[in-house]
């Protein structure tokens, strides 16, 4: 299994992680160990720009040949942004979960609900147990 998880970010129980940048925007995606276990990505469902979100809502789902999983947003404000190349590629969410596979930005509200966020040692000791 992956045990690497970028310490840059912020993770959730529900295996979102965060990537805060300095303008307030943070990107969201799943990370590796999900979308190893949901296994091949075929379809993500994305809030859409403009909807107002809370941390730890049901905000979409990401169908695998596997299951369908509801994808949580761990945190809160507006979508501004939602990564539109998955709708035909959605297996990029496998191949680079970090990276191209990124699924959508949230303008935040409350900055510090990161806080209650895990880091990268705490999501990966969650994750071995």
């Amino acid at each position: 299994m992956m045990s690497d998880f970028p310490e840059d970010l912020r993770y959730s129980s529900e295996h979102e992680w965060v990537r805060v940048g300095n303008s307030g925007v943070a990107r969201i995606g799943i990370t590796a160990y999900a979308a190893e276990q949901l296994g091949d990505i075929v379809y993500a469902q994305l809030p859409e720009p403009g909807e107002e979100i809370s941390a730890g809502d049901a905000v979409g789902e990401l169908e695998s040949t596997k299951s369908v999983s509801d994808l949580f947003t761990p945190v809160s404000g507006v979508v501004s942004a939602v990564n539109e190349s998955l709708a035909d590629s959605p297996e990029t969410i496998n191949a680079e979960p970090y990276g191209d596979g990124w699924l959508f930005e949230v303008e935040l509200s409350d900055t510090d609900a990161l806080d209650e966020l895990l880091d990268a040692d705490s999501y990966a000791e969650s994750v071995s147990s």
